[in-house]
This record gives C-alpha cells, structure tokens and sequence, in this order.
C-alpha cells in the first residue's frame, strides 16, 4: 500500500520553503558607454590632427602652386605691356599712315585744275586773275545736345575741333559777251573740281574795251602818214567764285591721269595697293 504525503504547507506563499540551486545571474555593469566615449576620446585627437595635417599639406601646396602662378602672371604682365606697347606703337604707325593717305587723297593739284579750266574756257572767254582764299565761317557749327550735364559736356568740348576751312576760288576775266559767260559758268558747274551748287555768277556787267587798234595809213609824198585809231567793242567783266570739291583723288584717277598729275595718281594706287586707300 502506498501513502500519501501532502504538505498543504507547501501551497502557502508566505511559508514556501527557499528552493535551493543555481541563482539568477546579475547581469553585468553597463560598460559600454564608457567604452564608447573612451573610444571617441582616443579617435577624435587622431581624427583631427590627421585632418590638421592633411590641411597643412593642401595649404603648402596651394602656396607653392600661388607662388607659381604668381611668378607665370609677372611674366605675362610684362609680355601683355610689351604687347600693348607694340599695338601704340603700330596704331600710331597707322594713324600717320591714315594721315598720310588723307592727305594725298585730299590734293587737288593746281596744275589738274588749270587744266580742266583751260579746257572748259569758250573761245571768246579770257581770265585775267585767279584768286584762292580760305572761308572758315561756312563750316557747319556743331549741335548743341538738349541740357547735357557738366561730366558729359566736357570731353565733347575737349573733342571739338576747328572747322576745317574751305578753299575757294575767284575767277575773274572778260567775255565777248554775256552767253558767252554763261556758257563758261555751265563748264565750270559740270567739273569735278569744283562743287557745282557753289559755282556762280558774282559779277558780270558791259564796260568799255580798254584796248584801242590804230593802224597807220600811209599817204603821199607830201603828206605825212596819217593814224587811225579804232575803238574795239565793249566788252563783259565777270567774276565767278566757286568752291573746291570733296570728292576724294582717289575717285578721280582718271580724270587727274587725263590732266596730267601722273605723280598723285602713282602715289594713291601704290597706297591703295598696299590697303592704306580703299579703291
């Protein structure tokens, strides 16, 4: 027969008897943080002197590159000033040469000129003076700009120049008669020489001819020669002022080649040749 042996002790929870064995563990300290920061406190110093050193070393070498780039900018500073002195020097080698070309493009030889009037002059026309002045007031004077400011007026007023003055010229002579004249002054308007809308008629009116014939007609043995004296018809003084053309030598080639300035027209081709004149 078997027993039974309860212990309602056992069930009770105040009374319950230590259960003797193995223990919980306690789990260890929290070391970890600690471990981390130690860590971090170590790495950070390394971290930064190795950034440290590796700035010290782009800086050396940004520094010896600058000083490089430095020394490469002095030198081609004093090439671009040698450049920019030669480019003076060559534009103002062109400007002289420019001049140079204007004023050979601008001659209008007195020899062409006498020759064309010669040409031009009817048959029953004299010129007894030609006469060349200088007119400064016909030159357009500059517009004045609406309210400029005082910074802005004066360089243009230091930029102004002189008009340049314009050459004329005065014919005076005798004629025949007044078609005569007139036909001369329609020559004279059609030359290139000349402006034609300032080619006029100043002065032209019938006066007495100064010049007288006399013509000795013999007679006889006893009679001394005797002097007729003949009184010429009247004729017309006149007066015609015209203004020197702008049209540039090198558009008249050919007409002073005609007149026989060979010299000019030598020069201005040999310029135009060479690209300092247009054609």
């Amino acid at each position: 027969m078997y027993s039974l042996d309860i212990n309602f002790l056992n069930d009770r929870p105040d009374i319950r008897p230590q259960v003797q064995g193995n223990k919980p563990k306690q789990k260890p300290a929290a070391m970890t943080p600690l471990i981390l920061g130690v860590a971090l406190g170590l790495l950070l110093p390394g971290v930064v002197g190795g950034l440290w050193f590796f700035v010290q070393q782009q800086t050396a070498r940004l520094e010896t590159r600058q000083a490089e780039l430095d020394s490469q900018l002095a030198s081609l500073q004093i090439q671009q000033d040698k450049i920019k002195q030669l480019n003076d020097e060559i534009a103002k080698v062109q400007g002289e040469t420019n001049d140079l070309a204007s004023v050979f493009n601008q001659i209008k030889p007195w020899s062409a000129m006498l020759q064309d009037i010669r040409e031009r002059i009817p048959l029953g026309v004299q010129i007894q003076t030609i006469e060349q002045t200088e007119d400064t007031t016909s030159a357009a004077a500059p517009t004045p700009a609406a309210s400029p400011s005082p910074d802005a007026q004066a360089p243009k007023a230091q930029a102004t120049s002189a008009p340049s003055p314009t050459m004329k010229l005065a014919i005076s002579g005798s004629a025949r008669s007044f078609d005569e004249v007139n036909y001369f002054l329609l020559t004279l308007q059609r030359s290139p020489f000349f402006k034609s809308d300032e080619t006029q008629l100043v002065k032209a009116e019938l006066v007495q001819n100064a010049n007288k014939v006399e013509v000795t007609v013999p007679q006889n043995k006893t009679q001394s020669d005797a002097t007729v004296t003949y009184t010429l018809p009247k004729t017309v003084d006149y007066q015609i002022q015209t203004t020197l053309s702008d049209i540039p030598a090198s558009e008249l080639l050919r007409e002073l080649d005609r007149k026989g300035a060979v010299g000019l027209v030598t020069r201005i081709r040999t310029l135009q040749e060479k690209g300092v004149i247009q054609p």
